[in-house]
């Protein structure tokens, strides 16, 4: 009896570390990537996580569109190291991306842009990288970084004051996911949660007047926490202004 109850009790403790563990942890996963077509190799503003303009110049326009690591709009915003492992062609260290985009391709978990694929390659090599379409890669998580910003509160263009709010995160950093955000409701001194409309754009019919206060769930190398954002969205909203937080994820 006693060897089943310690081993229960490691099985707990490591079922209980084990988000701390695939968040702590640096290694490459082998992979492949390719490219889209864009004339002026930036991003797409048009791209599956919702995040418009924004999504087409992040991070110098080094994004990309993913499939499987996508995972229903929650992997939004999230930073990768990609190296393609050609030695002749490419360097050692890659290009650092924001995923701002679904896409699939050749058995690929990443579709770069045009920036982002020629930045895998050597001096004078780019050209070779682009013939090959589809190239091996190495990929691993890393933290976000955008130079002092902190994180942003989008409204949508598509939102209709007062009666529909649509929002999206931005200069969302660390190695941190967005799982879900609820509204303060005063009146009946409750959480409403937002729904999830597509990527990383969540929305609201006829959301609370006055000054909004939000509550994000987050996962990420602390955990899963909750963190809230009083008063972010001022009473009078306006369709296509981001506020900005008082939150700075690392």
């Amino acid at each position: 009896m006693g060897f089943s109850l310690k081993f229960q009790f490691c099985l707990v403790s490591v079922m209980v570390l084990w988000p701390a563990l695939c968040y702590g942890q640096d290694y490459f996963v082998k992979s492949r990537a390719t490219y889209y077509g864009s004339p002026d190799c930036l991003g797409t503003p048009s791209g599956a996580c919702g995040f418009g303009e924004y999504g087409k110049t992040v991070n110098d326009a080094n994004v990309a569109g993913v499939s499987k690591l996508f995972n229903n709009g929650t992997g939004c915003g999230a930073c990768y190291q990609v190296r393609c492992t050609n030695p002749q062609i490419c360097t050692d260290n890659g290009v650092n991306i924001v995923v701002t985009d679904y896409g699939e391709g050749d058995n690929t978990d990443f579709v770069l842009s045009p920036r982002a694929y020629a930045r895998m390659a050597r001096t004078d090599s780019a050209a070779h990288l682009f013939a090959y379409g589809v190239v091996d890669v190495e990929y691993q998580r890393i933290p976000c970084q955008f130079g002092g910003y902190k994180l942003q509160v989008k409204v949508k263009e598509h939102s209709k004051y007062p009666n529909y709010l649509a929002i999206v995160m931005l200069y969302q950093a660390g190695k941190n996911e967005i799982l879900s955000i609820d509204i303060w409701q005063e009146d009946c001194k409750e959480w409403i949660t937002m729904r999830r409309a597509y990527g990383a754009v969540f929305d609201m019919a006829n959301p609370p007047y006055g000054a909004i206060t939000l509550r994000l769930q987050v996962r990420g190398s602390a955990g899963l926490r909750w963190v809230q954002a009083p008063n972010v969205i001022p009473s009078e909203w306006k369709a296509g202004v981001a506020y900005e937080t008082d939150i700075q994820f690392y």
